[in-house]
């Protein structure tokens, strides 16, 4: 079973510094059918305009993973970590029992397009931690690679939670396969172009939420970049 969460009946609003889209209820958006997805709890595609970002606050207890899809985003937090976040990179922040952070457009006038992930841990209490790889163009390009997981396998970032998050770059007519084990669940967040997932068209900005599924089938119908979450 696909259910297709599209683009246009996501939450958020225009801040003039900030656009914002969300997948699922956050902050002052609410809708008690979109909660998150298995573990997955926050998509936000974010669009910040440059000389501005968010300063510094709190987390804990949650796994964040930052996808810049354009421009560049300054990353600066309480353990010492300081990083510029380019298209392509995994950046992973385990909050744990707490941690404080903020990030910035690294230009002053070109906006930064990303996607901000919250996947909920595997209990509450780790250690805060910080992980940042680059995971080149060629390694996406017409297939599936594996950018966080919970063993850190194939140079994937390591995230406390039993979920895996592959990227995908497609062409037109170009497709990838993912099989989903018995009891797996997944969703198909497609960060630009179009493709069929299955034979079900999504857009950019389109969500899918995947159950009962053996094989997920992702054809690009146009120049495409797909995120694929593998969830317990």
């Amino acid at each position: 079973m696909i259910t297709i969460r599209r683009s246009n009946e996501r939450g958020g609003g225009d801040f003039g510094w900030l656009n914002t889209k969300h997948t699922f209820s956050f902050d002052t958006y609410h809708d008690p059918r979109f909660m998150g997805f298995r573990s997955l709890r926050v998509i936000n595609e974010d669009w910040v305009q440059g000389g501005h970002g968010f300063p510094m606050h709190p987390h804990r207890d949650m796994e964040i993973i930052t996808y810049v899809l354009e421009g560049a985003l300054e990353h600066k937090d309480s353990m010492g970590n300081g990083s510029t976040i380019r298209p392509g990179d995994g950046q992973r922040m385990s909050a744990g029992t707490g941690v404080r952070h903020s990030e910035a457009n690294s230009s002053e006038s070109d906006p930064a397009h990303l996607l901000q992930i919250w996947i909920q841990p595997d209990r509450s209490g780790h250690k805060p931690g910080y992980e940042q790889k680059a995971f080149p163009e060629a390694e996406k390009r017409g297939k599936l690679r594996l950018i966080a997981s919970p063993d850190g396998r194939d140079g994937s970032v390591k995230i406390n939670q039993d979920a895996r998050l592959y990227v995908s770059l497609l062409k037109p007519g170009e497709m990838v396969k993912h099989e989903l084990a018995g009891g797996r669940y997944a969703w198909v967040q497609l960060a630009k172009g179009s493709v069929e997932v299955n034979g079900k068209v999504l857009s950019q900005g389109d969500g899918a939420a995947v159950s009962e599924e053996q094989e997920l089938a992702v054809k690009g119908t146009s120049e495409a970049e797909v995120l694929l979450f593998d969830l317990a």
